[in-house]
This record gives C-alpha cells, structure tokens and sequence, in this order.
C-alpha cells in the first residue's frame, strides 16, 4: 500500500488546485494522509479524487474543515500499520520520546505544522513531517512525503520534493 503524506497546503493563499506534481504522486497512492493546516475543505475534496484521504485538523483549520471529518488526533491501521496523525508535535528536541509516549501502539507517526521536512527511526516507530508542497518557507523545495506499507510493516518513507 502506497501512502501519499501531505501537510500545510495552506488554500487558497499557496493551493488553488493541486499542483501537477503532487498529483502525479496522488494518482499512484492508495491512501492519503494530511496533516493539518488545509485551510479550506476544498482541498481534501480534491485530493478524495485520487484517493480515500485522513487528515487531522492544524493551527490555521476552521470549523469547515473540522466539518470536513478532521479531528484533533486520529489514530488507524492502514494494512496492519498502526498511523497515528497529530498537526503541532511541539518542539524538534525530544519530539520522538514524546511522540512515542503520546502515541504508544503507533508503527508510524505523521504530523506537520513546521513546514521542515523530517523522517526519523527510533526502534521500530517511524516518524514522518511531509513539509508543504506549496509553502517552503525557508526549505529548498517545496515537499511531501511517500510511505510504502506492507502486511504490519513499513517498508519505505521518503521525502519528495515537487517544486
């Protein structure tokens, strides 16, 4: 299974469709993860397109979003990975130990919110912030993330970049 990871698409300021790159990797993926700060619901109307999308809702998502079906956190199993979603995973130091504390049964971790693109092991429990596809901020490229999921295992993560 593959996942599409997305996070901080900040619409309509920075999306007004979906970038042709993004949606190369939307039309592979099987499922799609957002991360928070979507801004406005049309987004994940957009993305549902492609495929079935979770998303949790960010610092900047209104009650439109919330609406949409984004909670605060969330928590599921995507071919026997346990994902567990959040946006703000607070401060770079210490973020593992207390991600892991906050999310104990979790195979991998997706959040956003800082706009960095991130991947971390620790013991088995991967960690995942996608960037923005349309908000680098201070990153070289605009990003997002693919994760390969098989039977309880994760078997890739990567960062792309597609700007």
């Amino acid at each position: 299974m593959r996942l599409l990871v997305v996070s901080d698409t900040h619409a309509p300021r920075r999306w007004r469709s979906c970038p042709e790159r993004v949606a190369q990797h939307a039309r592979t993926a099987d499922v799609i993860l957002h991360a928070g700060d979507v801004c406005v619901p049309g987004v994940l109307d957009e993305l549902s397109a492609f495929a079935p999308v979770h998303v949790v809702r960010g610092n900047n998502d209104g009650p439109d979003v919330a609406a949409w079906g984004a909670p605060e956190e969330l928590e599921l199993t995507l071919d026997g990975v346990r994902v567990a979603m959040v946006h703000d995973s607070g401060p770079t130091k210490g973020r593992a130990h207390r991600l892991r504390r906050r999310f104990p049964e979790a195979d991998l971790v997706v959040f956003g919110h800082s706009h960095i693109p991130w991947v971390q092991e620790d013991d088995g429990v991967w960690f995942v912030n996608p960037g923005s596809p349309t908000d680098r901020r201070r990153q070289p490229h605009g990003t997002i993330g693919i994760v390969d999921v098989e039977r309880g295992r994760v078997l890739d993560v990567r960062i792309v970049p597609v700007t």
